[in-house]
């Protein structure tokens, strides 16, 4: 086993009668969730889950303290499973991190062998880490909506919350994956930097307020970030057998408006992504994907901040206002 320090930084969470509170604290090897892999942590990143954790802006944790940051990549210094040896590259994320158990906003990490990904070929520990979490919700939304036959003939994907960090990966996937994209955001000066993206067209957020349960058909189907009104507009839109994928609610969690008719009427589909417990036969398929036919090629561009463990509250806060575009990384060595 390659040598840890007796202590090392990590950005813990705590609740108790002192308050809820994160922030930078020595932590050893022993005060982490047990775990047959150590690994030496070089990279994490910042999503919206981890602002509500680390602010306590959302329940997220299940028990406290833990180590924030629901993403990790690095290398192995030690494992007693023998699929993963010392200096391997690996990433984890989701899987239950920084909701059961310490997550990756620390020196070093210690994980189940069962939920670490060796690192796929043509992705680096940093591009795995400006993908994170995002990024794979975003290729697990097109993954599921390919799985029930959407097909780019269909019409257009529209993507809500397009410049945040799944927003923007996703707009850049979709592309990718041969659709056309039509990005939906309320940040109309950021009109060009969706389009470098892979953007067809930029909507404004009007283009989602319909209020009639059935409207004219305009997209193929989507993805939703947001939650609520738009999220009930998209599928009111949505062309027949169409797939709209949930995976946020940046704005609510409510579906007041919602009514049964885009699904008996049109046969849409509104699927759920839930990442953090995917399939483990499902997360290989699209890590690989992600290394390879769906990479984006301006991963430089979508990450616009790289972040230490003291900014994190900086980050959070601007997050949870509103004010962040693209992805966050989190440089740990």
């Amino acid at each position: 086993m390659a040598s840890v320090p007796a202590t090392f930084p990590a950005f813990r969470i705590h609740s108790d009668d002192a308050g809820y509170r994160g922030g930078i604290e020595p932590v050893s090897l022993d005060d982490l969730a047990p775990g047959e892999v150590v690994v030496k942590a070089a990279w994490s990143s910042v999503n919206y889950k981890d602002a509500l954790a680390g602010t306590g802006k959302g329940k997220i944790l299940r028990r406290f303290p833990l180590v924030g940051g629901i993403d990790v990549a690095g290398h192995v210094v030690a494992s007693t499973d023998p699929k993963f040896r010392e200096g391997d590259p690996v990433l984890v994320t989701g899987c239950g991190l920084s909701e059961t158990r310490d997550g990756g906003y620390a020196a070093y990490a210690r994980l189940p062998a069962e939920w670490v990904v060796a690192l796929p070929r043509g992705l680096d520990l940093r591009q795995a880490m400006v993908l994170g979490t995002a990024g794979f919700t975003a290729a697990l939304a097109l993954y599921r909506m390919r799985e029930n036959r959407q097909r780019p003939e269909l019409g257009p994907l529209a993507v809500t919350g397009a410049t945040g960090g799944v927003g923007s990966l996703a707009v850049a996937i979709f592309s990718r994956a041969g659709y056309e994209v039509h990005a939906v955001s309320g940040k109309a000066d950021q009109a060009a930097y969706l389009k470098s993206l892979g953007a067809r067209e930029v909507l404004g957020r009007d283009a989602l307020q319909a209020s009639r349960p059935l409207e004219s058909i305009r997209f193929g189907g989507g993805l939703d970030n947001v939650g609520g009104p738009m999220l009930v507009s998209l599928l009111a839109q949505t062309a027949p057998y169409g797939n709209v994928a949930a995976a946020g609610l940046a704005a609510t969690p409510s579906l007041d408006a919602l009514t049964v008719m885009p699904f008996i009427l049109r046969g849409v589909s509104l699927l759920g992504i839930g990442s953090a417990g995917t399939a483990r036969d499902i997360r290989d398929d699209i890590w690989a994907l992600l290394a390879d036919e769906w990479k984006p090629a301006q991963l430089d561009a979508i990450c616009t901040r790289e972040a230490t463990l003291a900014e994190l509250p900086d980050v959070f806060d601007t997050m949870l206002a509103g004010g962040s575009l693209g992805r966050t990384v989190v440089r740990l060595d």
